[in-house]
């Protein structure tokens, strides 16, 4: 997949990060910006998956993984399409994963102050491109999944990345890149608009 991402500044091209899970103190030393791509496997998780594992507990190892904010379209044990869904809406439901260990959350959109505070020297937010969940698929193997009874978009699958691009939207330092995008708008704004 990407071998090559585009670098910071329109300067010189810069190699992705290559990320594998279990994932480890690695993701401590990213930064906000950094491209990175991500392979091994990971579980989706949207609101109802979070709340079902709170109550019954997560039912694979935390210690290490990535939680990916979608609702895969699995068909035939092949998986279709697997865009992000947007993660602000796990704004309230995250704590308890990163308190036993996950390692990185995938989705679009960012989060808010609350996870990029628990994100802290622990963890990572990265985020993925949004209107692409056929293209997200072709990197990704269905593995197996828990609380089926949920139905397609809220069971938590076990997906198989190989090479997924994603960037670094909140490094574990607290850097923002929505939140840096958002205060630079507003300033313009008020600039133009005085």
């Amino acid at each position: 997949m990407l071998g090559i991402a585009a670098g910071h500044g329109g300067g010189a091209p810069v190699s992705a990060v290559a990320l594998h899970t279990p994932l480890g103190e690695e993701v401590l030393s990213l930064c906000a910006g950094d491209r990175v791509t991500l392979s091994g496997l990971v579980y989706t998780a949207r609101d109802e998956a979070h709340l079902m594992m709170e109550e019954r507990g997560i039912p694979f190892d935390p210690r290490g993984a990535a939680i990916y904010h979608c609702g895969p379209i699995i068909i035939d044990g092949r998986v279709v399409a697997a865009g992000p869904t947007t993660s602000a809406r796990m704004n309230n439901l995250s704590g308890f994963l990163l308190d036993k260990g996950v390692r990185a959350l995938v989705g679009k959109g960012g989060m808010g102050e609350k996870v990029r505070c628990q994100l802290r020297g622990r963890a990572v937010y990265l985020a993925f491109t949004g209107g692409c969940a056929a293209l997200a698929a072709s990197c990704m193997k269905h593995r197996g999944v828990y609380y089926d009874e949920l139905g397609m978009a809220e069971a938590v699958w076990v997906l198989e990345f190989d090479k997924v691009p994603l960037v670094v939207g909140i490094d574990s330092k607290g850097n923002d890149i929505f939140n840096d995008v958002s205060s630079k708008a507003k300033l313009q704004f008020s600039l133009l608009f005085k």
